[in-house]
């Protein structure tokens, strides 16, 4: 018999979808982070997040909505941002009683995009003008 996958666990899309809705419940009751909510469409972010989540947990759904680092170049994060919105993350994941392995796991695919959250226009321009790109 097969083990279940990290999707299966977390309860497949309906699973994720709670766990994706409490950390935006979250993020925008947070005083620091909620400012850089204030002009987006909430509800997309929340449908991509948790095709993006579902994807990365082996499941079916595919994330088809514009590269991570080019919908966040016009967001001024910082690590401490970064950092914060892991903890949301993390406590969102604990309160729906996700095992320590598989929150980890959640949490890593988010945090693997660090630096493509913290990018700005000009290090896209300087990286296009050296060919970097």
């Amino acid at each position: 018999m097969t083990q279940p996958t990290l999707y299966e666990r977390l309860g497949e899309r309906d699973g994720i979808r709670a766990v994706v809705d409490d950390f935006y419940d979250r993020l925008l009751d947070d005083e620091t982070l909620a400012p850089f909510f204030s002009d987006a469409d909430v509800d997309r972010l929340r449908r991509t997040q948790t095709d993006f989540l579902c994807e990365a947990a082996g499941g079916p759904e595919t994330y088809d909505a514009e590269p991570v680092r080019e919908a966040h170049l016009h967001v001024p994060f910082t690590e401490s941002h970064i950092e914060r919105a892991l903890d949301h993350l993390t406590d969102s994941l604990d309160s729906f009683d996700v095992p320590a392995a598989d929150a980890e796991a959640v949490v890593g695919v988010i945090a693997g995009y660090r630096e493509e959250l913290l990018a700005r226009p000009e290090e896209e321009r300087d990286e296009r003008e050296s060919g970097q790109l």
